[in-house]
């Protein structure tokens, strides 16, 4: 069996394994293997959604409002509210697995590339995730960032975070995956970190292989959408329509309208909630419009089942770019569970 061409299937929040020839070990793992889960950073919850299977979120953490409001809708647990650095190691409880999807911007082209010298504070959170890896030395680790972080300031930060990582025991493997292959036709490049302190499992592990896209940008698309959404009559309109055509997706930024060549929506960003930029915009039989922040959580693999709080447009749009993509984190703990 190639493992690599396997992944799971959250169903309903139990395990549905898309294979006909998975061994008995692995139905006795799934069916007996509750792991404890961390999530830090959370969010809206985008990794615990993604690896629910795999076990109990026991504690999420992220110090943004909005985001509590979304991640408390939607998960068991209620997110607790803080900046990592005040939270009490002791209070948290033992886990299994650490998720964390470390702030972004510190390793994006589009920031300030300051990485773990951010003077806003946010590239020594790592360091703030190590204080919890020491203190719990948890079994597995998963982390989530942007691809920028392997080449950042000469590829000087991806080593502080190896070095940290190995030097308390962990074997590590990392690679960029892109939202288009598993499933989702958004273009969107994360580098994911798994570690393992078990050689074993880690010599098992693999990421897990590309599928083919059977799915278009269409597919995710709501039927009646309100009115808002349309540029019709507003300032940016003529920019628009005599370039935004049917079946096509394109992307405004800022000062012209660009079309993604390969059909796929544009990835998505934290900054569609200021001034509509990066929003990707579509024709549909109605006229030119950007796509809805429900739209943005479909395509970025949340099913129909997880609700949307009465919050601003602007924020729902934040929370979208800001998440991981569900069907990739989903591939990732498929390819865990048979490393075990």
């Amino acid at each position: 069996m190639e493992k690599g061409a396997n992944y799971l299937k959250i169903v309903n929040c139990g395990v549905k394994i898309i294979h006909d020839n998975f061994p008995i070990k692995i139905k006795t793992i799934i069916n007996t293997m509750k792991i404890k889960i961390l999530d830090l950073f959370a969010g809206v919850g985008g990794l615990s959604y993604g690896v629910r299977g795999l076990g109990d979120v026991i504690m999420a953490n992220d110090m943004d409002k909005n985001c509590k409001t979304t991640y408390d809708l939607n998960h068991d647990i209620p997110l607790t509210l803080s900046k990592i650095e005040d939270l009490e190691i002791d209070s948290i409880p033992d886990f299994d697995i650490l998720l964390a999807g470390f702030p972004c911007q510190p390793f994006s082209i589009a920031g300030l590339r300051e990485g773990f010298n951010d003077q806003k504070g946010r590239g020594n959170v790592f360091y703030d995730i190590m204080n919890i890896v020491r203190e719990k030395s948890p079994s597995y680790i998963l982390l989530e960032n942007v691809k920028n972080l392997v080449t950042h300031d000469n590829g000087n930060s991806f080593k502080v975070i190896q070095r940290e990582l190995t030097n308390e025991g962990y074997h590590l493997k990392w690679k960029v995956l892109n939202s288009k292959d598993y499933g989702i036709p958004q273009n969107r490049e994360r580098i994911f970190i798994v570690g393992f302190k078990d050689v074993e499992q880690y010599n098992n592990f693999e990421f897990p292989s590309p599928i083919p896209l059977a799915k278009n940008v269409a597919d995710f698309l709501e039927d009646q959408v309100d009115s808002k959404y349309y540029y019709h009559g507003k300032s940016i309109y003529p920019h628009l329509e005599n370039i935004v055509k049917p079946g096509k997706i394109y992307q405004w930024r800022r000062k012209y309208v660009r079309e993604n060549k390969q059909n796929l929506c544009p990835t998505l960003t934290a900054n569609m909630g200021t001034g509509g930029h990066n929003v990707p915009i579509i024709h549909d039989l109605i006229g030119i419009r950007k796509i809805t922040p429900r739209e943005c959580f479909n395509l970025q693999g949340f099913s129909k089942w997880f609700k949307l709080p009465n919050l601003s447009d602007g924020v729902l749009y934040k929370q979208a770019g800001n998440s991981v993509t569900v069907n990739v984190v989903e591939a990732i703990a498929w390819q865990i569970i048979i490393s075990l």
